[in-house]
């Protein structure tokens, strides 16, 4: 086994079991932020040996997630399925080391074993009728039975770790029993494969969610026995949804790249993760390069987080606010091409992502308040009715005559407007409105004359025809 690694290094393992959900996401950012803090190294590691559940579309799901957030990875990813003869190695090893022993139970007797302790109300637990010991005479092996391999796991003293989140941790080796590292079928199980890669990988920090502790004292005595360094564990607590329930999938326990198509900004996302169950000071918004700088452990809270869908969307906003109207503009027409909208480079998407983007929450809203600019919209009957009544259509008239005439710029588009309002004897809002009507199909929009010169001339003069 391998040395202490002098470098940090952290490492984030999924199963590919399903997507990459928020909670994934969050340990991923933790543990990436970790290495990128102390100038280590961050290992994607796909833990796929559950072979009848682990899909490629999951892998792909996972690599995707990862990319979209900007969280890449020093070295892998690293497939534990093709990693399967230095399993069988290091088994091997232990088997010959006295570390690990073959055990010829049966499902019916650990049944009946469990069923027994539990009506004595007792814990249930291997019984270790296999298991070697000093003047012990084993059973006479069952013909034509295939043993699984158990670890043979102390029987005296304590597992103890000073978990780099929830303090020290101790748990009685006599609460643990001797463990499968390999089924009949020789595949290895996941404490195993666990504790073979950190070590192989001289991960030196494991970063993961408390749903693993109970997993932590296994995986530090194989490690013991294996004679390898032992990682320091920090254990994140579980995220809550709104309600103070576990997340699921209505409170946002879904796979990362649906919020990429529910329109959120990865950054936003990546703000809001650091947030659940971190802390640094006051501070709410922040750059990922500040949260590298700020990131430590000690900030950690104990306690779960609780997700708050309407903090994320007023982060999402804030960063559209800031982002650059030429990205957010290439948004806008990767949107509307997928509903089928002919979206081009006119109007020029990043003027209209200028015009909204401090109207809107996700890039989903955005893309809507741009689609009456690339495909002409019928305003409804009741708004026909109610605002292209005679006097607002005459003033129309006059305008786009006026209109027809002027250099294309705001202040021109906004001086023709007033020049019509002083012949019809209108108020602005009595001709702003029908004009948003008639061009947009809404009541509201941004400055009129802005909407004017992104529309454009020929577009706008063709549209107020019409009427």
């Amino acid at each position: 086994m391998t040395a202490r690694s002098p470098v940090v290094r952290t490492r984030f393992a999924p199963s590919p079991t399903g997507y990459l959900h928020i909670g994934g996401a969050r340990t991923a950012l933790f543990a990436w932020a970790y290495a990128r803090h102390h100038a280590g190294q961050f290992i994607l590691r796909i833990e796929d040996t559950d072979v009848a559940r682990s899909t490629p579309e999951a892998v792909q799901a996972i690599l995707d997630g990862m990319q979209w957030l900007g969280l890449a990875h020093d070295e892998g990813p690293f497939y534990q399925m093709e990693r399967m003869d230095r399993y069988k190695e290091v088994i091997g090893q232990m088997l010959a080391a006295g570390t690990a022993y073959h055990c010829y139970t049966s499902i019916e007797e650990l049944d009946a074993l469990r069923a027994e302790q539990e009506a004595n109300k007792e814990k249930p637990r291997y019984a270790g009728l296999w298991r070697p010991e000093p003047g012990k005479t084993l059973p006479e092996k069952p013909v034509g039975v295939m043993p699984v391999v158990r670890f043979r796991n102390p029987t005296d003293g304590v597992v103890a770790w000073n978990d780099l989140v929830k303090g020290r941790i101790e748990i009685a080796n006599a609460e643990l029993d001797d463990f499968i590292i390999a089924r009949a079928d020789g595949t290895p199980t996941y404490n195993f494969c666990v504790v073979v890669d950190d070590s192989d990988m001289q991960i030196t920090h494991v970063i993961r969610g408390d749903d693993h502790v109970n997993n932590t004292p296994r995986q530090i005595n194989l490690l013991q026995a294996l004679g390898a360094p032992v990682p320091s564990y920090g254990h994140v607590s579980m995220i809550l949804g709104d309600d103070g329930t576990k997340l699921s999938k209505r409170h946002g326990a879904v796979s990362v790249m649906q919020y990429e198509e529910n329109g959120y900004l990865p950054e936003a996302v990546l703000n809001y993760l650091a947030r659940l169950g971190w802390s640094h000071g006051d501070e709410e918004i922040f750059s990922l390069e500040q949260f590298v700088e700020w990131f430590d452990l000690d900030h950690i809270t104990a306690s779960a987080a609780q997700f708050n869908t309407e903090k994320l969307n007023w982060l999402n906003a804030h960063y559209i606010k800031l982002a650059d109207d030429a990205r957010l503009g290439g948004e806008i027409v990767r949107r509307l091409v997928e509903e089928g909208v002919p979206a081009g480079n006119v109007p020029d998407p990043a003027l209209i992502a200028a015009l909204y983007k401090d109207r809107v929450v996700n890039l989903n809203e955005l893309a809507d308040c741009a689609h009456p600019f690339y495909a002409s919209v019928q305003a409804s009957e009741e708004l026909t009715a109610q605002h292209l009544t005679v006097p607002a259509r005459a003033a129309l008239a006059d305008l786009r005559g006026r209109l027809a005439k002027v250099e294309w710029v705001s202040a021109e588009l906004a001086k023709a407007l007033k020049e019509t309002l002083i012949a019809t004897g209108l108020k602005m809002p009595q001709v702003a409105i029908p004009l948003r009507v008639a061009l947009l199909g809404q009541p509201q929009s941004p400055a009129i004359d802005r909407v004017l010169a992104v529309l454009g001339r020929e577009e706008t003069l063709r549209r107020l025809e019409k009427i």
